[in-house]
């Protein structure tokens, strides 16, 4: 998509289209604790779009990718009681980094679960 398009859309279109994208891959929209979410085929939630248009993913910590999304600016662990209390697996990109949103999606898709 081309970069004037992405300063208009929206969070929530941004996080559909990512949705959209890995459909012929068996994922599926849904929504987990009040937030839409993706699912793989198993029914596995793997990423969310987050109230403050945040999108967090479950990237595996340890891996060159998780390492590589934490070096996004605004990026950070996954704090869900917002208690210090990270899921280190998961990672927080906000919606300035969406153009990588496709792309950490895959990823979160393809580790285990």
């Amino acid at each position: 998509m081309e970069l004037e398009g992405r300063l208009t859309m929206s969070a929530e279109q941004d996080f559909q289209q990512v949705g959209a994208e890995l459909a012929d891959l068996g994922v599926r929209i849904s929504r987990m604790m009040g937030n839409p979410s993706l699912k793989d085929q198993a029914g596995k939630v793997f990423a969310s779009l987050q109230r403050d248009g945040a999108m967090v993913f479950r990237l595996v910590r340890d891996t060159p990718e998780h390492a590589a999304a934490l070096q996004l600016a605004g990026a950070s662990l996954f704090d869900p009681s917002g208690r210090g209390r990270e899921m280190k697996d998961w990672v927080v990109v906000p919606h300035s980094a969406a153009e990588k949103w496709t792309d950490l999606a895959e990823i979160a898709l393809s580790r285990p679960r």
